[in-house]
């Protein structure tokens, strides 16, 4: 038996949240392609914040600087801003796949993806060239990073298989909805 055979598997945490959880350590792409319009607006609102303040400022008490230097103030404003706007909007998404905001449309989305995936024949969580041990490591660094994003940015960029939830649910649909699209070819022949 190797030594990779020996190594138990831990499972995710489940936190006591009030809506369900989706998954504990979604990769980049999905947190972002699940994003609401809100979340979208409200990065760009969260993002335009800080240049428009110091514009503001500048117009109330003026620096008497240069116009290179504001502008390279600006510069720096806008970079800092942009970043700040992007960590609400994937903050306020990820929260829906930790279940601690509402998250009925996202539940939707991803029964949706994942039922296909099935029919399919694809891997639930995409494919990975990583081996298990390693997709272990990556998924045990950034399991509910998200609850810390404003501290350490995190985010999980690999394909792994542990994601906290139990994937029977999505096998389970996707027969149910294979049995109902038979009957249904049945009963029109």
């Amino acid at each position: 038996m190797t030594d990779l055979q020996r190594r138990p598997y831990v499972p995710a945490k489940q936190r006591n949240t009030q809506y369900p959880l989706i998954d504990s350590d979604p990769h980049f792409k999905r947190v972002c392609s699940y994003a609401r319009p809100s979340d979208y607006v409200s990065g760009a609102i969260f993002a335009a914040f800080g240049p428009t303040l110091m514009n503001l400022w500048e117009r109330i008490s003026p620096s008497h600087v240069s116009k290179d230097s504001f502008r390279s103030v600006m510069r720096l404003s806008y970079t800092i801003g942009a970043g700040a706007g992007f960590l609400l909007f994937y903050s306020r998404s990820i929260n829906r796949f930790y279940g601690i905001e509402e998250n009925k449309r996202e539940v939707e989305l991803d029964m949706r993806e994942m039922v296909d995936k099935v029919k399919k024949g694809e891997p639930l969580y995409g494919k990975s060239s990583l081996t298990p041990y390693m997709q272990g490591v990556a998924a045990r660094n950034s399991r509910y990073s998200g609850v810390f994003l404003h501290l350490l940015p995190w985010f999980n960029f690999v394909n792994h298989d542990q994601h906290g939830v139990d994937t029977a649910k999505y096998y389970q649909q996707a027969e149910r909805e294979l049995a109902a699209e038979q009957a249904e070819q049945a009963s029109t022949s």
